[in-house]
């Protein structure tokens, strides 16, 4: 029988570390236009996974190992997310990949503000993965915001993973807000105008770099919750 745990099992072990399940009904206060029924109308489900960010990666000078680190978990998890739904074709099961990040059709070119075709953070929580920070990062309360997500939707009624309790930032916190070199915060959305000249920063040679990382850094739990979190 074909059921969220077996489900969730399989996908751990093909090799995600974390695995979350979320009634495509979860999503009505998405934007119009970027419900999972607006990318497949069969679709009545929304299986979540990520991979672990090596936690190496996060507090050095250089950007560059964390751009690479970047650059390679979001190959992972996409190839991760195509391979569960082949395997999920297999079971009989019509199943979408959603990409970790790009590609996306939204983009408003004055404010360079672009929109994914499925927020991945917000599946993240609708699946039970973990709750939003103020820096706008999916917490984990044993990974932190070190993670990559990926989603696939299906066409079959799952049994949702409920949503977590934990608190991930204490209301009279400012840390991230107050650390951001653009000013792009307002712990409830990110300016993305002011942040991608650093976040997305092109160098001379045309390589595109994750130069500043600072609202992921700061986060007390960005390595998972801590005790008095």
């Amino acid at each position: 029988m074909i059921n969220s745990e077996k489900l969730k099992e399989i996908i751990l072990k093909m090799g995600a570390d974390l695995c979350g399940v979320a009634p495509a009904t979860r999503f009505k206060k998405a934007p119009k236009g970027f419900e999972p029924e607006d990318i497949c109308e069969e679709c009545k489900s929304v299986i979540v996974f990520a991979k672990k960010v090596p936690k190496g990666s996060l507090n050095i000078s250089s950007c560059v190992p964390y751009t690479h680190v970047n650059n390679i978990l979001t190959q992972e998890v996409d190839r991760l997310g195509v391979q569960i739904s082949l395997k999920l074709e297999d079971m009989g099961i019509k199943a979408v990949p959603i990409p970790s990040d790009d590609p996306y059709e939204y983009w408003e070119r004055d404010n360079s503000y672009g929109r994914a075709v499925l927020s991945m953070r917000h599946a993240a929580y609708l699946a039970g993965l973990g709750a939003l920070g103020k820096n706008t990062l999916l917490i984990n309360k044993d990974y932190g915001n070190m993670i990559q997500i990926g989603a696939v939707l299906v066409n079959i009624e799952l049994e949702g993973d409920p949503l977590v309790e934990y608190e991930v930032c204490p209301p009279n916190c400012s840390i991230c807000i107050d650390a951001c070199p653009q000013g792009a915060l307002d712990g409830k959305t990110v300016n993305q105008k002011l942040c991608r000249p650093l976040s997305n920063y092109k160098n001379e040679k045309g390589y595109v770099l994750k130069k500043c990382n600072i609202c992921r850094k700061v986060c007390p739990n960005n390595m998972g919750l801590q005790e008095d979190a």
